[in-house]
């Protein structure tokens, strides 16, 4: 494929602090954290980065918030805001300046300190508004259950069960992640019973707001044993946008995400992947609610259209499935930090690629996917990254 970043360039080193209300750390104390884990991983040091790039949405104000919480002087620094993708971007742009040969060694950092605005949501969501549902983001994805349940003949009961198997399936696997902000072990029936936020969804059918910061250290393919003997290996980096066509369009039809299909296409070519339900060994997608799981299983091709209900009730994302979905408990259990969401996903992979992932660990894992979605169902931005041995 040209210009492909496949076996390129290899992550050396991460780092990833607790997600939680973290009242006792500024923004800062969470990049340093983080960067720490990193280094120490690594066997580098801040002496050894060239450049950086930093994701975030709403905490960050340029790239000179990293460098001045590392203490790092006169190096390319660049603050990268591209949706809830963030994250996953930074990695794009720094493995793409590694590939290039621009740079040896660089940082990709994600962070958020959101839990201080005080807020139940994201910061700023009062103020917007829309042409098609009340403003709120379990509002919109409501639609997309509701719409799902109807097109695939699921009575409200069963489309709540298929949805509650979810979040049970995922806060089981966050229960033994100690770094995980909510580390429940839930049965169907407590979701079921639980405050609904916006029919059908309830309580635990949605992620919460977080604090945290993941980090990567990245250098090309052919230097990476010189730092390790087990580097995790970039295959695939896709991110796909989109104008907004769920909002110009009659056509669209609410039980897809159009921009994760076509970026998990993109990026299944750029690995060399034919079968990913088959060839993946993990996946860490963006599960901000059950129904964006459930459809996500869908466009990524891990279900047919309109089968994920037959793969949920089978155990085929539950951790000794057949394709372990959310292994460190997803956005359920580590709540929803933007910028570093997208790192804290491919930290998990690099933990289960390494067999390092304690009480979690799946077996001989070779590839993992890690997938961000930005925004709403209607008018997306998706990123998709994989990694493996």
């Amino acid at each position: 494929m040209a210009g492909s970043i496949k076996d390129r360039v290899a992550i050396i080193g991460m780092g990833c602090t607790r997600f939680g209300e973290l009242w006792d750390k500024g923004p800062t104390d969470l990049v340093v954290d983080a960067v720490e884990e990193a280094y120490a991983d690594a066997g580098v040091g801040a002496k050894d980065i060239e450049a950086l790039w930093g994701g975030s949405i709403f905490t960050a104000h340029g790239g000179r918030f990293f460098t001045e919480a590392l203490r790092m002087q006169y190096i390319p620094a660049t603050h990268v805001v591209n949706a809830c993708a963030s994250g996953q971007d930074a990695i794009r742009n720094a493995a793409y300046a590694v590939a290039a040969g621009i740079y040896d060694i660089v940082l990709a950092i994600g962070v958020e300190k959101l839990k201080d605005e005080g807020m139940s949501g994201l910061p700023g969501m009062d103020n917007r508004t829309h042409t098609h549902a009340v403003a709120t983001m379990p509002g919109m994805f409501a639609i997309m259950a509701t719409k799902y349940f109807h097109r695939y003949g699921l009575s409200p009961e069963e489309g709540k069960t298929m949805l509650a198997r979810i979040s049970v399936k995922s806060h089981a696997n966050g229960s033994l992640n100690p770094k995980a902000h909510l580390r429940n072990v839930l049965t169907v029936e407590k979701v079921l019973n639980a405050p609904i936020i916006a029919w059908p969804l309830g309580l635990f059918d949605c992620c919460s707001v977080s604090d945290g910061g993941a980090v990567a250290i990245l250098t090309s393919a052919d230097r990476a044993k010189e730092f390790r003997k087990d580097p995790v290996y970039i295959k695939a980096l896709q991110i796909c946008g989109t104008p907004s066509s769920g909002r110009i369009t009659s056509e669209y039809d609410y039980t897809h995400v159009e921009e994760s299909y076509r970026a998990g296409l993109a990026a299944y070519k750029e690995a060399g992947v034919t079968d990913p339900r088959r060839e993946l060994s993990m996946a860490e997608v963006h599960d901000c609610f059950s129904i964006t799981e459930a459809v996500t299983m869908e466009d990524l091709q891990f279900s047919p259209r309109g089968k994920v209900k037959d793969d949920i009730d089978a155990g085929t994302f539950e951790l000794s499935g057949e394709l372990p979905v959310q292994p460190d408990g997803g956005l359920k259990c580590f709540g929803h930090p933007i910028g570093a969401s997208g790192i804290r996903m491919v930290y998990e992979l690099y933990l289960q690629l390494q067999g390092r992932a304690d009480k979690r660990q799946i077996k001989d894992p070779k590839l993992g996917l890690a997938h961000s979605l930005g925004h709403e169902p209607y008018a997306a931005l998706c990123s998709v990254c994989i990694v493996g041995l």
